[in-house]
């Protein structure tokens, strides 16, 4: 299974999902024009490594901002987890927020209640993003 990779645009976050470490990340803006369109390949993807996944599942989100639609996509693949857990996989979440953006943090918050699988809030600030 081939790792999936879709770069970030203005409109759309990284999409990076590795069947390999079993590590997969969402990093920036979901506000796509076809959400359907967009979150449809990221879940049909994961659906196939379902078939065969690791032993334990890592999702990385750090999204600064999703709209609507997007945020039920990503309820979706959090569901996901659930059935991971299920089979007896171990799958958690590492939830990444800006220090300045409460209802980001919030948003999480919800999500963690709405499945059954470990949340890690990590907090950070502009100043962690500086690269000397």
């Amino acid at each position: 299974m081939d790792t999936l990779l879709i770069q970030a645009t203005a409109q759309t976050p990284l999409i990076d999902f590795n069947p390999v470490t079993g590590i997969m990340e969402i990093k920036g803006r979901s506000i796509p024009d076809d959400s359907e369109s967009f979150w449809g390949v990221v879940l049909t993807w994961f659906d196939t490594y379902m078939a065969s996944p690791l032993e334990e599942t890592l999702v990385r989100i750090d999204l600064e901002y999703f709209n609507i639609t997007s945020s039920k996509r990503i309820l979706f693949l959090l569901y996901k987890l659930n059935e991971l857990v299920d089979l007896g996989k171990k799958a958690r979440v590492e939830w990444y927020y800006r220090q300045s953006d409460e209802d980001m943090y919030e948003v999480g918050q919800d999500y963690a209640f709405m499945v059954h699988v470990p949340f890690d809030f990590r907090e950070y600030t502009d100043n962690d993003l500086v690269v000397a």
